[in-house]
């Protein structure tokens, strides 16, 4: 029988410190406390197990935006790596800390989808992640990649104005639900915002591109990379011809959802052989440098980035800061 995570872990430092590095590099765990799979215990056990080849030093966010503030610290205190230990809202909210800085950021996963975890190569399961990060130690490859920014934030993977931040402002409203249920009530909030919100007389949105795109409908996704996100391990799609170091921007727009559409869009999805975009309420935009989306009645629609709802707006525009974050994965 396979040891426990937590087992494997005690042991997992133990391991790899029969072979030291020449030089340790300094270290810095950004651990938010109350991501969904974070324990004291596990922090505990994550951090003695990178002590084997790294200088680890470990703090805890107390609240919003405080991650943000300790890794602008670090980048002038000459850590050589930043950690963050949580969800995809910890990663962001490192990422802005760091943009611009040489100072390398890497991820943990320690929330319930960690779709930019993945995206740089991390594995989805700590054990894995932590050796991973072990590896990194005798093979470190930093590499430069881009952020997108909008309503003066930057986001790594992707952004949504419209029913998708709807649904994410829904699930975080209630963290405890999504920390329980995770993949399961994200679906959940999806059907019950859809019924809700947007079955009749939706918030409208209207897009237009650099690119001399001009599209309507009720949901504007604009992804830096890709997969938009994971169900579970399974990557999910929506824009086409989008990566982290293209220098660009993609996306799509859901024109409508119907109870007839909302079937086959979800096909498409979750399909491994079908493109959502060539759903006939779906249009998808790719290479672009700035998107500017706005509501066409004046009322105020949420806006989501890497998974974490940030506000409503009239309008948001979208760019792209090429290789402004240094990352190691």
């Amino acid at each position: 029988m396979p040891a426990p995570p937590l087992e494997t872990l005690e042991r997992l430092g133990d391991t790899w410190s029969l072979e030291q590095p020449v030089q340790k590099r300094r270290m810095l765990i950004i651990v938010n406390p109350y991501a969904t799979t974070v324990s004291d215990r596990l922090k505990n056990l994550v951090v003695h197990a990178l002590q084997s080849r790294y200088e680890v030093t470990s703090f805890d966010t107390q609240r919003q935006g405080h991650a943000t503030e300790l890794v602008r610290e670090a980048a002038d205190e000459g850590y050589d790596v930043v950690v963050a230990f949580g969800g995809d809202g910890t990663l962001n909210e490192a990422a802005n800390g760091l943009a611009g800085s040489d100072v390398p950021l890497s991820h943990l996963p320690g929330g319930s989808t960690n779709v930019v975890c993945k995206m740089l190569g991390v594995p989805g399961e700590i054990v894995d992640a932590t050796e991973h990060l072990l590896r990194l130690a005798d093979d470190w490859r930093p590499r430069r990649i881009d952020l997108g920014r909008a309503a003066g934030r930057y986001f790594v993977a992707s952004a949504g104005f419209g029913l998708d931040a709807a649904v994410t402002r829904a699930v975080d409203s209630r963290p405890h639900l999504k920390h329980r249920y995770g993949e399961w009530y994200f679906t959940w909030a999806a059907v019950r915002t859809f019924f809700r919100d947007y079955l009749v007389n939706p918030p409208r949105v209207e897009l237009e591109t650099d690119g001399g795109d001009r599209l309507a409908g009720i949901d504007a996704v604009v992804q830096n990379g890709d997969p938009y996100t994971y169900f579970d391990e399974r990557p999910l799609h929506v824009a086409v011809n989008s990566s982290l170091d293209s220098g660009r921007l993609a996306g799509a727009m859901l024109h409508r959802a119907t109870p007839i559409d909302v079937p086959t869009v979800a096909f498409r999805l979750f399909s491994k052989r079908h493109r959502l975009v060539d759903h006939r309420q779906m249009t998808g935009f790719s290479d672009v440098g700035r998107v500017v989306a706005r509501t066409t009645d004046g009322t105020d629609v949420p806006l989501q980035l890497d998974g974490d709802w940030v506000g409503d707006f009239r309008e948001v525009e979208f760019s792209v800061r090429p290789s402004a974050l240094t990352v190691v994965g």
